[in-house]
């Protein structure tokens, strides 16, 4: 069951899992003893890029179809909690400082990663107190949103109400919320509520698609016009993942179509969920309807966010 909301409560829609999607089967496995929490993942062509949750410094770890590490991007910043990760259209890896288990911080952060170790961190501040979170969803604007974990399965969604700053914390604005019920798909470490708890989202690298994952199902949301926000008010395909430990780890392969996931522990699997041709859903279609690109209608906000983003970075490199 998933739904959005903007300002008010509406019904929860009922939703079956859609055949759009499977049977699962395994890419490779993750032995590496430094994965061993696996929560963030992005794909750059035949490479695979993880993050670890936690962590003293900022690394993404690259690894090849056969899963292993072929190298580390990494920079000496000392994050709280990274739980996301995604790779902006430039290239750019953005490391999602979101976690919050105890409810305590005064801000969070996105930390901006280029392949030579150069990075930015931007601070932000929530409008209605603390939040845990473990998602994010980068628009091919590069706009980020971040979508919070909640035990009762309202998600907050929230993205930057001004260009964000390296000098100074950003007020984040609560631009939706995002409500999924149990589903009854086995795994993860929680039960029912498992079911509920956003632990990781992903932009397919066309931007036609977004998935959102819980730790037993994901969800997939056709984008039009780049507009990731009409696109999660929209009837999502519900995918049940395959039982796993605690997964949180979700993005899309390099075709754009086919979804990956992980979970934390290592060993561990990465797992391929191939995209059934006509499905007859929305979401899946849309891919065939945009895979000759996607065609953007930047606002005015998300052209200022780019500003902020890649300005600032541009002028330290």
């Amino acid at each position: 069951m998933a739904g959005i909301v903007f300002g008010c409560s509406l019904p929860v829609p009922t939703l079956a899992a859609d055949p759009a999607f499977g049977p699962p089967s395994v890419l490779c496995t993750v032995s590496d003893p430094r994965l061993t929490e696996a929560s963030g993942l992005a794909v750059d062509g035949s490479r695979l890029l993880m993050v670890n949750d936690g962590g003293s410094a900022l690394e993404v770890f690259v690894l090849d179809r056969s899963c292993r590490v072929t190298s580390v991007v990494t920079s000496p910043v000392d994050p709280y909690d990274v739980e996301d990760l995604a790779r902006a259209a430039d290239g750019t890896l953005w490391l999602a400082d979101i976690g919050d288990n105890d409810r305590d911080r005064d801000t969070v952060a996105l930390h901006a990663l280029r392949e030579d170790g150069q990075s930015v961190l931007f601070r932000f501040t929530y409008p209605d107190g603390q939040h845990d979170a473990e998602a994010l969803l980068l628009d091919r604007a590069g706009r980020p949103f971040v979508l919070t974990k909640e035990p009762q399965g309202r998600a907050g969604i929230y993205t930057p109400a001004a260009p964000p700053s390296v000098s100074a914390p950003t007020a984040l604005e609560r631009v939706g919320s995002l409500t999924f019920g149990a589903t009854g798909t086995p795994g993860g470490p929680l039960g029912q509520t498992g079911q509920v708890l956003i632990t990781g989202a992903a932009m397919s690298p066309d931007g036609a698609l977004a998935v959102v994952r819980t730790y037993t199902d994901a969800y997939v949301y056709a984008v039009t016009d780049g507009d990731v926000l009409a696109a999660l008010a929209g009837e999502p395909v519900r995918v049940s993942l395959p039982p796993a430990p605690q997964g949180e780890a979700i993005a899309f392969a390099a075709n754009g179509r086919d979804l990956l996931v992980t979970s934390e522990g290592t060993p561990f699997d990465v797992t391929v969920l191939p995209a059934a041709a006509s499905s007859g859903s929305a979401a899946v279609e849309a891919v065939e309807r945009n895979s000759t690109g996607v065609n953007l209608a930047i606002a005015a906000v998300v052209a200022a966010v780019l500003v902020g983003f890649y300005g600032l970075l541009r002028r330290r490199s």
